[in-house]
């Protein structure tokens, strides 16, 4: 129903600032809630923020509150996931994921995509 490709990974100093995107196809886009997710060397997947369909609603893990914020265009069919002060913690491969509602768990997500790289750094 749904193919998404992210974007916007690359290596960055510690404190810097970078901008991932993540494309969807599709018509329907704006009747998805949508999350992104990360996955650090020897760790577990884990939450990083959800946006409902038309961005009402919006979560984040307590981990990243106050240096990360998510958005989306549905015209573009297009979420995004700001980041600034980076920090090297924050290296791991991010993937965004579709899903009917917001939510924390990956089971909960339907649709997922490859992941972009970030590391940061020091």
């Amino acid at each position: 129903q749904v193919q998404l490709v992210e974007s916007g990974g690359g290596l960055v100093q510690a404190g810097g600032s970078l901008r991932l995107s993540c494309a969807a196809s599709g018509r329907t886009f704006s009747s998805y809630a949508m999350g992104w997710f990360r996955q650090a060397p020897r760790k577990e997947r884990e939450f990083v923020a959800a946006i409902s369909g038309r961005g009402e609603i919006i979560y984040y893990a307590d981990s990243v509150k106050g240096r990360f914020t998510i958005s989306r265009d549905n015209v573009k069919n297009t979420v995004y996931l700001q980041i600034i002060s980076l920090k090297p913690e924050d290296t791991a491969v991010y993937y965004c994921a579709a899903a009917s509602r917001p939510a924390s768990l990956e089971r909960a997500y339907d649709y997922w995509g490859q992941g972009t790289q970030v590391t940061v750094s020091s």
